[in-house]
């Protein structure tokens, strides 16, 4: 594709620097350059040069670098000039390109441009953004891999077992009369569970690279006076939180980042859930209910020294198990409480707790946190075996805090040995389970029916469903969607 404009970008950060970099992409790169420079550079060499005005007065003096299509970054011509990193210094020279008939790129244009020539796929534009993002080591190392077209070479590989396996089948069905036999079926069952291990490989590795780009987002719910404020507060170090005895204290959303062994979490801290005549704090309790129902996990706390008055210290200490089948039952709107699950532990001001578990969407993955066990003389401790899980801490002390850390972790599907991670994002997790439920789909159907037709569609959905990785398959919404998360000059 050549585009009919020119366009250009600031590339370098906004403010003032050493060095300031502007970028050109188009056409009218060559005609330019000899406007700006007073002649065209030599192709991919560093030129030390005056910055034109246009009476030929200099604007600035830096390096130029011309680099002519095909061989450059969007696949165009482009030119690039590193200049003084003023801010009035760099709008003079963006002012003079775009009398020189070039118009203000959008954000991500660059790297849209280069998509667009096939100099690269969606996968690494994106893994191009993860990294200028990247909020550690192995979240950067991660984006690497996947610039570089490691994750794509690994969705190109599989799709290519899928093409085959497609492929051979669909020449069956096309050519009967050439008496093409099937392959027997432990053969076929065979690639297919190879097909199934390479999934299982690459998902792990793409999980791993979500969990680094855009981490997990955790809210922290629960009654007033739970400690919901002073377990922020704990696990991010600071006193992000203003903590009071007094019920309600916390009335609107708070959020913090925090950055777990190299995994980014997203905490938010929400009102205590009651009934409330006060509109403020009604309001803060709606907006809680609201983002527990969008959370990637929900840390429900619990107090545990209030349930240690009502119930006994023995009941949290020896973890009695209760059914929330009771709990079914008794929910005041007679939902469902995570319905099959098993519920261990002390029962604080059950109705009410219930009622609130009882409100979240079915699916959201929930974990109780018994808080203040500093109060109770019960030690820290962890149930991951049960559903839902149960943690054991106390903000106030701190003890029991790793074992909330590595449960974290946990949830997020997070390795601390990232070295075979790969920069990917939530729409690619989305893509991987869609194809896999395809040629899942596809053998069963194979298996129960032998109707190969079915079989062969199948697949072709799966294929469709991994193109929308790397944007073989795309529609312009999604591009928009992604090259309009970019930064400008990108």
């Amino acid at each position: 594709m050549t585009a009919p404009d020119t366009i250009v970008a600031i590339a370098s950060a906004p403010g003032r620097g050493a060095v300031g970099v502007i970028r050109v992409s188009g056409p009218d790169v060559p005609r330019i350059a000899v406007a700006i420079l007073g002649r065209e550079p030599t192709p991919r060499r560093a030129h030390l040069k005056n910055f034109l005005a246009g009476d030929g007065t200099s604007l600035d003096e830096g390096l130029a670098l011309f680099f002519p299509a095909p061989a450059s970054y969007t696949g165009e011509h482009v030119l690039e000039l590193q200049g003084h990193g003023g801010v009035f210094i760099l709008d003079l020279l963006q002012q003079r390109l775009l009398e020189l008939g070039c118009r203000m790129a959008r954000p991500g244009e660059f790297s849209e441009r280069a998509f667009l020539n096939g100099k690269i796929d969606i996968a690494q534009a994106e893994a191009i953004a993860d990294l200028i993002d990247a909020g550690s080591a192995a979240a950067a190392r991660a984006a690497v891999r996947s610039m570089q077209g490691e994750f794509s070479a690994r969705i190109h590989a599989l799709d290519h077992e899928i093409t085959q396996l497609r492929a051979f089948v669909e020449a069956a069905i096309d050519f009967p009369d050439e008496e093409l036999e099937l392959l027997p079926g432990a053969a076929l069952r065979g690639r297919l569970d190879a097909l199934f291990a390479t999934f299982d490989s690459i998902t792990a590795a793409a999980r791993q690279g979500a969990a680094l780009s855009e981490g997990l987002n955790v809210v922290i719910a629960g009654r007033p006076n739970a400690g919901k404020s002073s377990l922020l507060n704990k696990l991010a170090g600071d006193e992000i939180a203003i903590v009071a005895d007094l019920p309600g204290t916390t009335r609107d959303l708070l959020r913090q980042r925090l950055i777990l062994d190299g995994m980014p979490v997203n905490l938010t801290d929400t009102a205590g859930l009651r009934a409330t005549a006060d509109a403020v704090e009604a309001e803060g309790v709606r907006r809680a209910r609201n983002e527990a129902a969008k959370a990637d996990l929900v840390l429900y706390i619990r107090d545990a020294a209030a349930a240690d008055s009502e119930a006994g210290a023995s009941d949290i200490a020896d973890s009695g198990a209760r059914d929330f089948a009771a709990a079914d039952r008794d929910a005041p709107d007679g939902n469902a409480v995570n319905s099959g699950a098993s519920y261990s532990g002390a029962a604080l001001r059950p109705a009410a707790e219930e009622h609130d578990i009882a409100q979240l969407p079915p699916g959201v993955p929930l974990t109780l946190v018994f808080n203040k066990i500093d109060l109770t003389g019960a030690p820290a401790g962890a149930d991951e075996s049960s559903v839902p899980p149960r943690i054991f801490l106390s903000a106030k002390t701190g003890d029991g805090l790793d074992l909330l850390r590595s449960h974290l972790k946990t949830r997020a599907g997070f390795n601390d040995a990232a070295s075979g991670s790969l920069s990917a994002r939530r729409r690619h997790l989305d893509a991987l389970r869609v194809a896999r439920q395809c040629v899942e789909r596809a053998a069963e159907t194979l298996a129960a029916a032998r109707a190969f037709e079915l079989f062969a569609e199948d697949l072709r959905l799966a294929h469709a469903a991994l193109g929308e990785i790397t944007g073989e398959y795309s529609s312009d919404d999604l591009l928009g969607e992604i090259f309009g998360s970019f930064c400008i000059g990108k």
